[in-house]
């Protein structure tokens, strides 16, 4: 009676918090500011990620999650107290028992690290849920019916794909080719192309202003500043969607090519529901315009955006939470 049920879609870029009877509570970079000189953590969330290529020496902006998984145990287990606590201000409860996502493709050594971040972070019981069947849950599939359906979660470190039936992964292919990546792309064409050097916050705008995984009938542009890596001084140049699609082209190869190697491992029957059914898209990547009619065009399957895909994740798992199942089920069912 004296704890509150949280689930927490930890994401390489951004972190949600679903509070069981309140909804979202909490939208927040995956991003830890801390000083060097003492290890001391001076901020979290939205004013670590304002810091992100401004801070001194002394002071370094984290991103404690890589493609998906933990980098840093103990930033990663300070991100999450923090969040824990905020998530359970003004309340009575004084421990929380918590739901965690993580890759469906994440070794035993890496769900135990996560595991044992969320205990460290102050949690009571804890459970873990992998992030195409909460994806999928949040986006309203039958996924407790014994039909198929077929999730690709895009998120900041990985894209999914997974295929569902009976409310666990009968399939699933993982591949680093995630928000991250794509800015990462990005930054190297126009570092190739313009000799200039931009930031990941640059980066990530582009992608969100213009970018695209296929041309539209309007090719928009924008400028950018950055370092000419010639003479060291600031410059402006103009990018367009045409050297956006370029930049991240291999990224959607991946993603398409794991699309294909899951299809193939899918039995029949399933495969028959997912062609009749379609595909569908969720998390941060799938805001990208173009990529479900570049994906469908690929493997002729309909392919749909679920509605506010970004949130699909962290609301399956606030589904999971209403249903009341016993803790601890990923590690019982997994047999580690």
């Amino acid at each position: 009676m004296f704890t509150r049920d949280i689930g927490i879609d930890l994401g390489t870029a951004n972190t949600f918090v679903h509070v069981r009877g309140k909804g979202i509570v909490m939208r927040e970079p995956s991003v830890v500011a801390v000083d060097v000189r003492n290890q001391a953590v001076r901020a979290v969330g939205t004013e670590a990620k304002e810091m992100i290529g401004r801070t001194p020496g002394s002071i370094v902006a984290v991103r404690p999650l890589k493609d998906g998984v933990i980098a840093d145990f103990e930033v990663t287990a300070t991100m999450l107290k923090k969040f824990i606590r905020d998530a359970l201000k003004g309340s009575f409860f004084s421990r929380a028992r918590v739901i965690v996502s993580i890759p469906s493709g994440v070794t035993e050594v890496e769900s135990r690290a996560v595991f044992d971040a969320a205990h460290y972070a102050g949690a009571r019981e804890i459970d873990l849920i992998e992030e195409p069947l909460a994806a999928a849950l949040g986006a309203g599939l039958p996924v407790f019916d014994a039909t198929g359906s077929m999730v690709i979660d895009i998120g900041g470190g990985t894209a999914e794909v997974a295929v569902i039936s009976l409310g666990d992964i009968v399939t699933a292919r993982s591949v680093r080719a995630g928000g991250d990546r794509q800015d990462e792309a990005i930054i190297s064409y126009i570092r190739k192309k313009h000799n200039l050097l931009i930031g990941e916050r640059t980066a990530e705008e582009i992608k969100i202003a213009i970018g695209a995984a296929r041309r539209e009938s309007v090719n928009e542009s924008m400028e950018i500043r950055g370092r000419n890596l010639i003479d060291g001084l600031p410059k402006n140049v103009v990018v367009t969607t045409a050297d956006v699609e370029e930049a991240i082209s291999r990224c959607m190869r991946q993603i398409v090519s794991a699309v294909r190697e899951t299809l193939e491992k899918t039995p029949p029957e399933l495969a028959s529901d997912i062609i009749d059914r379609g595909i569908i898209l969720t998390g941060g990547g799938a805001q990208l315009r173009g990529l479900d009619k570049l994906i469908q065009d690929e493997i002729d399957i309909p392919v749909h955006v679920a509605d506010n895909p970004i949130d699909c994740v962290v609301e399956g798992i606030g589904k999971r939470l209403d249903a009341d199942l016993p803790f601890n089920t990923y590690y019982r069912r997994r047999k580690y």
